[in-house]
């Protein structure tokens, strides 16, 4: 192995849930303000997962007071302290771009039913 892939595989993170596409999630992230750092939640639906290694990136999307929000999120950041699965979703897409067009319930996306 070369330098650069034993750098890459000293920084991947072992907590990381397996989570796709559609899949509600919520991320913790510290948050600087000022001199205090605290833990902020960001919870939404997965629209796209990029990447892979210890550059995958996923994207997050909710909805705050009637206004679409999306956060991309470096999974392997030290700025990402967890991140949980809420709920796991049904979609045929791995980009849900078309999210951003959806209002209210037309929005919504189907719930896989947990095995018991």
């Amino acid at each position: 192995m070369n330098v650069i892939d034993v750098l890459n595989s000293e920084q991947l993170k072992d907590s990381v849930p397996d989570f796709r596409s559609g899949d509600t999630v919520k991320v913790y992230s510290k948050v600087t303000e000022g001199g205090k750092e605290r833990v902020q939640m960001f919870e939404g639906v997965v629209t796209v997962c990029k990447g892979g290694g210890s550059h995958a990136a996923v994207t997050v999307r909710r909805v705050a007071h009637g206004v679409g929000v999306e956060k991309t999120f470096l999974v392997h950041s030290p700025r990402v302290e967890k991140i949980e699965v809420s709920k796991r979703g049904i979609v045929r897409r791995s980009r849900l771009y078309y999210l951003s067009e959806k209002i209210g319930k037309a929005a919504r996306i189907k719930e896989k039913k947990a095995a018991k």
